[in-house]
């Protein structure tokens, strides 16, 4: 059985007989569990060993699959801001899965936050889903099983990967050079997304801590006129975005050096969109976690208020709750709801800028001022 199902029972369960040598696999498996749970090493081992059986070098296949340059796997990553485009999965899945492998018996697909998956995608993949051809085998991952179509959950065998324990995750952030205050602290605002963990004690999550934090003490202070707190907010955001185009830019340097010179016009305009497109999605993914903070931030004020301080997530932040405390809890609640609401509206395009203003202002007047 693969390492990587350690401590998964029901993964181990599901996948025992894709593992096994008279064993029949699935033609599509959805793994689903929190971020950090170990699904996307998991789908790989798995490709590995479908990849490896019968092939003439078993050694070199691994470490293809490992370095991701198998013919035969193909891996899926969302290229829109907040959803899987067509684009996406078309050619790379949909026509790609009519072809012969390669030098495998299969072809495996993974594909990533399939909740991701636009209606217009998913029905492209539907028919992939219900009728591959005998070699093909689909693994879907997902954070967010009850955001994923039910199109296309009902054509996939379900595999449950489980969170790591607060303990684990705050050992691995330790580990990372956080203090026992912070570990514990990030730890439990991740809210068992062990990938959101490891976000959050990096310089731009400590950063976006901060700003966060300034945004809901603005409003609870009744300084948002002064403060200005969005415009932190989203500085903090833009930096990510920011360090992911530099990361993109010196990763297509590289690339284009292997392409012939007539080519690598034609790639470098491809990066660029991709490159845009993946900043976009870091920005996104930083706005969400920043409200995500600030949510928490005043659901810590409310527990305090209802007398149970075991449950806070700033656990490391005692000094400045206390000085935020004996709030109306009822009021905290609605506050929450108010950034929660404004979680949402982003999936529409709306104004970054005007909403987060806009939800300053809207929290300052919820919480009394």
């Amino acid at each position: 059985m693969l390492a990587e199902l350690e401590g998964h029972p029901h993964a181990r369960a599901v996948l025992a007989p894709a593992l096994s040598p008279d064993g029949a696999p699935s033609h599509a498996y959805l793994f689903h569990g929190p971020g950090g749970a170990g699904k996307r090493a998991a789908a790989r081992a798995l490709a590995t060993e479908w990849l490896a059986t019968g092939a003439p070098d078993v050694v070199g296949a691994r470490a293809r699959v490992a370095a991701g340059s198998h013919p035969d796997l193909t891996w899926v990553a969302p290229s829109g801001a907040h959803e899987i485009l067509v684009g996406d999965i078309d050619a790379p899945v949909v026509a790609a899965a009519n072809m012969t492998p390669f030098e495998a018996e299969r072809r495996v697909f993974v594909i990533e936050r399939v909740d991701e998956l636009g209606p217009q995608a998913a029905n492209k993949m539907l028919k992939t889903l219900e009728e591959p051809p005998s070699f093909v085998h689909l693994i879907l991952l997902t954070d967010r099983l009850a955001e994923v179509l039910p199109t296309i959950r009902s054509r996939c065998l379900l595999v449950r990967f489980n969170a790591s324990s607060e303990k684990q995750v705050a050992a691995e952030l330790e580990a990372l050079r956080a203090s026992p205050e912070t570990a514990l602290a990030c730890a439990r605002l991740s809210l068992g997304d062990a990938v959101r963990a490891r976000a959050l004690v990096s310089e731009e999550g400590i950063e976006l801590r901060r700003r966060a934090e300034e945004f809901a003490r603005a409003a609870l202070g009744g300084t948002v006129a002064q403060v200005r707190p969005w415009l932190g907010l989203l500085a903090a955001v833009r930096e990510r975005g920011e360090k992911m185009l530099v990361e993109i830019e010196a990763r297509v340097a590289a690339e284009l050096e292997l392409y012939p010179r007539k080519e690598r016009r034609r790639v470098q305009t491809e990066w660029v969109e991709r490159a845009r497109r993946a900043r976009r999605r870091g920005e996104t993914e930083a706005l969400d976690l920043a409200l995500a903070l600030v949510t928490l931030w005043f659901s810590d004020l409310a527990r305090l208020a209802w007398g149970t301080p075991e449950l806070v997530r700033h656990w490391d932040r005692e000094r400045e709750l206390e000085a935020d405390g004996g709030r109306d809890p009822q009021r905290l609640r609605a506050a929450v709801e108010l950034v929660e609401e404004t979680r949402l509206r982003f999936k529409l395009n709306v104004s970054e800028e005007l909403a987060c203003e806009a939800l300053a202002y809207r929290l300052e007047s919820e919480l009394g001022w």
